[in-house]
């Protein structure tokens, strides 16, 4: 039996079906997406703020190392903790302490000389309670829709991550360019308490077991039904290849200054988040399609010959096609990985698998620009655009062929509503 909400298929338009079944969905999608936004204005402000305070490229560049490491073991331990604890609780609980550490920004840029070490003590905080927030807010959404619409919730969420990482960083930049550094500290404060008020009518999601052993033991268990499972091993390990070879951002500036064209560096760094919202605007057609490990194999090649072909472009607009349909490549594969994760990982594992998820999406981004820009130095922007694309297009080939199990994944073995042995 499906949910009643089910569309024509001729629509491309997403599916909004899990918007008008789920309030908790509606609840937990808008905290999200204000949070990101103010989120958004403090990533912006923090590095210009360094800037400012020292006039030093290593420390704007120290707060990624500064960030990374908290992100990494926080976001393990917190895949434990959403099997462990009612994941509204931890969203909750978390937004709260990363709305103190906005207040901490917002009081330390009001001084008359604002100290530096609180904007490192601020990322590395802030990162850590992301880590231990992010797998809870994941392994919530399964249990918020029907089964038949979580590739729509996906859709959705991805949605939402395209809008605000078009929008909100330009928005970001006037602010802080009109009205100084305090302001974006003072929206994000603003958004994380409208977020918080949200969630607190997000009915409670608790957890469907009592832990059974300490969390590095459970942590371990995640990680080998991770391991034993071909098919869910492949989403990660391509959404690794994508970002480590083909998410070439350590080199937009560069792109733009071979270019002489500087004004264009805001276009490099939005032009994925345009191209993932023009795949997410006319995204109805992912709930149609029923192997779902295909696109995310397809996907990644996409990304791997997009970015392949930036490295021969003729011209900067070209350039920015090309990461466009990167983008929406990443979208793809965004909301394909999703749906396999939340439908056949068991929900009292669900939790260590976003941990796993948010390790690799953490580290594939960091690993990408260390490879590009070392690269780069070596043998050239172009090159570097080049030998990552087609190494991405390389290695989703051989996923392909090495893991059989997930190009023949079929949602419809997951479902209940649809028979199995109906797949042609």
């Amino acid at each position: 039996m499906t949910s009643g909400t089910e569309r024509p298929r001729s629509r491309l338009l997403p599916d909004t079906a899990p918007w008008r079944s789920s309030r908790d969905f509606r609840l937990t999608w808008t905290s999200g997406a204000v949070t990101m936004l103010g989120s958004i204005f403090t990533m912006t402000a923090i590095p210009l703020q360094i800037a400012e305070l020292t006039g030093s490229p290593l420390a704007v560049g120290a707060v990624g190392a500064a960030e990374l490491v908290p992100t990494v073991l926080f976001g393990l331990y917190g895949g434990v903790l959403a099997d462990r604890a009612d994941r509204r609780t931890v969203a909750l609980a978390t937004e709260v302490a990363l709305a103190a550490l906005s207040a901490l920004l917002l009081a330390n840029s009001l001084l008359g000389t604002p100290a530096v070490w609180p904007l490192y003590l601020a990322a590395g905080l802030a990162a850590a309670v992301q880590g231990l927030q992010q797998p809870s807010v994941d392994a919530m959404i399964p249990r918020l829709v029907p089964q038949d619409q979580l590739v729509a919730a996906g859709a959705l969420l991805s949605l939402r991550w395209s809008i605000g990482g078009l929008a909100a960083p330009a928005a970001a930049g006037l602010l802080v360019a009109t009205a100084g550094v305090p302001a974006a500290y003072l929206v994000d404060l603003g958004t994380f308490l409208l977020s918080i008020a949200l969630l607190a009518r997000v009915r409670p999601v608790p957890a469907e077991r009592d832990p059974e052993a300490p969390p590095l033991r459970e942590f371990v268990e995640g990680a080998r039904y991770v391991a034993h499972r071909p098919d869910l091993l492949g989403t990660y390990l391509a959404d690794l290849a994508a970002t480590v070879f083909a998410l070439p951002t350590a080199l937009f500036p560069f792109l733009a200054a071979e270019s002489d064209a500087t004004w264009a560096l805001g276009l490099l760094y939005s032009a994925s988040a345009a191209g993932s919202l023009v795949a997410a605007a006319t995204g109805g057609w992912t709930e149609r399609v029923h192997r779902h490990g295909r696109p995310v194999l397809l996907s990644a090649a996409l990304v791997g010959a997009a970015t392949a072909a930036a490295a021969v472009a003729p011209d900067l607009w070209t350039v920015l096609l090309c990461l466009a349909l990167a983008g929406g490549g990443h979208w793809i594969g965004d909301t394909f990985r999703s749906s396999i994760w939340n439908q056949s990982v068991p929900d009292e594992l669900r939790g260590r698998a976003a941990g796993l998820e948010l390790l690799i999406g953490s580290a594939g981004p960091a690993l990408g620009d260390l490879r590009a820009g070392g690269l780069a130095a070596r043998q050239g922007i172009r090159a570097a655009l080049r030998t990552g694309g087609l190494l991405c297009l390389g290695t989703s080939a051989v996923l392909a062929a090495a893991l059989p199990a997930l190009w023949r994944y079929d949602q419809r073995a997951h479902r209940p509503d649809v028979a199995p042995e109906s797949a042609p």
